[in-house]
């Protein structure tokens, strides 16, 4: 970063509205200055544009044959500003433009000579829909499309066109937003050329696919036979809540929808008598679905909630069916009408009904506690929901993060004594500190605890504070003895809260107590079945001990749920690098298209060109990405540029790897001031450090994670700068010290540092370049050719 430029970073969620004039390169000098200005001349004449700009909620990008329109105001407004531009297109034919759109974290930047410009990933992909088109069509991003759905005047304007493949095989889903008034109704030539190529394959694929029919149908039918032969009964007091419908004329409110849904299914988990399903397992399923019987096998229960909300001003109505799974048959059906301010009521009612229905029993406390009333102030109620509906969604990114922060925030200005908002907002900061979904700073650390006090202070004996105390000392202070304590406490007010076991097999996994480990994720598998994360988190055990083929059926169980998961998928072909299997990591490879977020996935690709020691294709496209790197990406920005240099340099690039490294050790060293515990950080400033030959400054580096992160303290997080040091030892001629480290870590399980945290094995000890100085030394050929370290 350049001392004379001044940068004002701060990542918000922005609606990106990116424009580009087609043709442009062809036009005069003359010509193409006239097409700039009759463009800003449509765009100051857009109502939309204006809207935004009078409330500063506007910035304006030049782009030299376009421009970036980038609102802060709703997921709406660059669509609707689209199609303004468009419909006056009509008075200006010789002007041909492509517009893309998308909704994602995005930072300000400001120069020494106050222009405006903007990074991130919203800027980014905006642009390359934008790519996917042709002259008229206005492309939307998937995730855009999903937020207008909400809306009813959009959906018959949203046109699906798939995946679109752009620069250096990245892959986006995109829509076509038009109607007969405007946008571009005919399928871009990209499109065009995609379907020809899968005509030509339908064929030969069809007649395989009669031919499997048979066998497959044969299959289905003995394994459902056995199935049902051997499918236990469940539980008749056992219940899960499906997603509700929401019925409001605006779309907008499917957060509220959400929230109803998930506070009923949290007061239902603190009644003790009751097996409830949590709803990270429930999601996955619509409203109403019509296989039911095989949805409550699926989730080991007996009973299902189904229900609807519908919210028009100050007015709530909630349709709620319980129903018997087995036949179908329903047990319950109300419907409530009531006022906003009236909400919590209609959510403890329906609790108690469905445990009086189901026969649960319900002592003195849990009457009160399914009854209570979290917050008197309507409008802090709803920023809760909307910043719950934010931790709710599948992936943890770091606009998902930054949004729940933002609602919760507001909700505890709104009410300072809402205590259940107060120890969301702690698990949200605690959590993203841990897994680094945001930069893991004092500053997030401080919010947390401050957050996770304030809610036990205003109610000590809310289970939700207590967990949130817990988390905050397991995932910012790693004082173990304190989090177990809070969530033992925990565990007796939410008996049917998954993430408490789960919470415990995470702490026991730190304390190197593996078998209790599993015994927690046991049973925390039992409430939450189909919790991708958890399931994730069990197959990321069996790599950390070396039980690949338990982690791979974990991973298929995952895949199962969502299918082509990247992660997922990269997780499995860093199985097979472990395990010495090239080809088959290369074939699982091959498909994948991860974006700039999915460092984990991208540095997979990598290191299996590095493994095979030849050029890595991804080259350009980390070239690409760190071109204009993503802020909200934080250090990993830099540890993306130390694995381009590693890549440059299998390659047999020198130069140019020796150029990145020195990038990659300006980038990474800033962050150490506000991170100076981050051991992933220290970690990759270690090994960038050997790349450019300072041995001193690596070795010193490699020693200080090592004492940030001790094994004593952490046997899951603790060995990773061990192997660092093993590596850093390697390349700076000290065998001894790399032996003895190898020793120890082929002989426990642990995470280990690099791409998707596989452990060495002999077999990456055979194939990893970094102890090519090694490979005529007896010790260690001693451990690359054993196909059995102890554990």
């Amino acid at each position: 970063m350049s001392a004379e430029v001044k940068k004002e970073i701060q990542l918000e969620i922005a609606h990106v509205l990116f424009i580009d004039i087609v043709g442009y390169s062809k036009l005069s000098i003359n010509d193409q200055h006239a097409a700039v200005e009759e463009l800003n001349q449509i765009v100051r004449a857009s109502e939309q544009s204006q809207r935004a700009e009078a409330v500063n909620r506007l910035l304006k990008i030049p782009t030299g044959d376009g421009m970036a329109l980038v609102f802060y105001t709703s997921p709406e407004a660059p669509a609707q500003c689209a199609v303004e531009i468009s419909r006056a297109l009509k008075e200006h034919p010789r002007l041909q433009l492509r517009m893309g759109i998308h909704s994602g974290p995005v930072s300000g930047v400001v120069d020494v000579n106050e222009r405006a410009n903007l990074a991130g990933a919203g800027l980014n992909i905006a642009q390359r829909v934008m790519y996917c088109g042709d002259a008229g069509h206005i492309l939307l991003s998937k995730h855009v499309a999903e937020d207008l759905e909400e809306y009813e005047q959009w959906r018959p304007r949203l046109h699906d066109l798939g995946t679109c493949e752009v620069k250096h095989g990245v892959h986006v889903s995109v829509v076509n937003l038009y109607d007969d008034q405007f946008g571009n109704a005919q399928l871009p030539l990209k499109f065009e050329t995609l379907r020809r190529r899968r005509t030509r394959l339908r064929w030969a694929a069809m007649m395989a696919a009669l031919l499997a029919l048979a066998a497959i149908v044969a299959g289905i039918a003995i394994f459902s036979r056995n199935r049902a032969q051997l499918a236990l009964a469940a539980p008749e007091k056992s219940i899960a809540v499906l997603p509700f419908e929401n019925r409001s004329e605006e779309k907008a409110n499917a957060y509220f929808a959400e929230g109803v849904q998930d506070e009923i299914l949290t007061r239902l988990s603190k009644i003790a008598d009751l097996k409830v399903i949590s709803r990270t397992s429930t999601q996955h399923y619509k409203s109403a679905p019509e296989n039911l019987p095989e949805i409550a096998k699926q989730l080991g229960v007996a009973n299902i909630l189904e229900g609807s909300v519908q919210k028009s001003g100050d007015a709530v109505r909630v349709n709620v069916r319980l129903i018997k799974a087995t036949n179908d048959s329903h047990l319950w059906a109300d419907t409530f009408d009531r006022k906003l301010t009236d909400i919590f009521s209609v959510e403890s009612e329906v609790a108690k009904a469905i445990a009086d229905q189901l026969q649960a029993k319900l002592s003195g406390r849990e009457e009160q506690v399914i009854a209570a009333k979290s917050t008197d102030n309507v409008e802090a109620y709803d920023a809760y929901l909307r910043g719950l509906a934010y931790t709710l969604k599948t992936l943890n990114t770091p606009a998902n993060a930054l949004g729940a922060q933002k609602y919760l925030r507001e909700a505890v200005r709104l009410d300072p004594k809402f205590a259940l908002s107060w120890a969301l907002l702690s698990y949200v900061d605690a959590s993203s500190y841990l897994t680094q979904t945001l930069q893991p700073t004092y500053a997030l650390r401080e919010e947390a605890r401050q957050a996770a006090e304030t809610a036990l202070t205003l109610q000590p004996n809310l289970s939700e504070a207590l967990l949130a105390e817990g988390y905050y000392h397991y995932s910012c202070l790693k004082d173990y003895d304190t989090a177990v304590r809070y969530f033992e406490q925990a565990r007796q007010l939410l008996p049917n809260n998954s993430r408490i076991p789960e919470s415990l097999a995470y702490v026991a996994r730190r304390r190197g107590e593996w078998d209790r480990s599993e015994s927690y994720f046991n049973e925390a598998e039992r409430l939450d079945p189909r919790n991708v994360n958890l399931l994730t988190q069990r197959a990321l055990s069996f790599i950390n001990l070396r039980r690949f083929p338990e982690a791979l059926r974990k991973l298929d169980q995952v895949l199962n749920i969502t299918p082509d998961d990247v992660d997922t998928l990269a997780e499995k072909a860093a199985i097979a690098q472990a395990e010495g299997d090239l080809p088959r990591a290369a074939a699982l490879l091959a498909p994948l298209h991860p974006n700039a977020d999915d460092t984990q996935a991208l540095e997979t690709q990598v290191y299996q060109a590095i493994l095979e020691r030849r050029r890595a294709q991804i080259i350009p496209q980390l070239k690409e990405i760190l071109a204009k790197p993503d802020p909200a990406l934080g250090f990993y920005n830099g540890e993306l540029r130390f694995w381009l240099a590693w890549a440059q340099e299998v390659a047999g690039d020198h130069a140019a790897a020796q150029e990145s490294w020195r990038q990659a050790r300006s980038e990474l060293e800033p962050f150490l001031k506000e991170q100076p515990e981050n051991h992933f950080l220290i970690g990759d400033l270690a090994l960038t450090n050997m790349g450019l030959g300072d041995k001193a400054a690596a070795l010193t580096l490699a020693e200080r994670a090592i004492a940030v992160i001790p094994v004593e303290k952490d046997a899951l997080h603790g060995p990773m700068p061990i192997e660092i040091l093993a590596r850093v030892a390697a390349q700076t001629g000290e065998p001894d010290r790399t032996i003895a480290a190898l020793q120890k870590l082929l002989s426990i399980p642990y995470t280990g540092p690099l791409a998707e945290n596989v452990p060495l094995t002999p077999a990456l000890l055979r194939l990893d370049p970094m102890f090519d100085p090694l490979r005529n030394d007896p010790r260690f050929q001693r451990l690359a050719a054993s196909d059995d370290p102890k554990r």
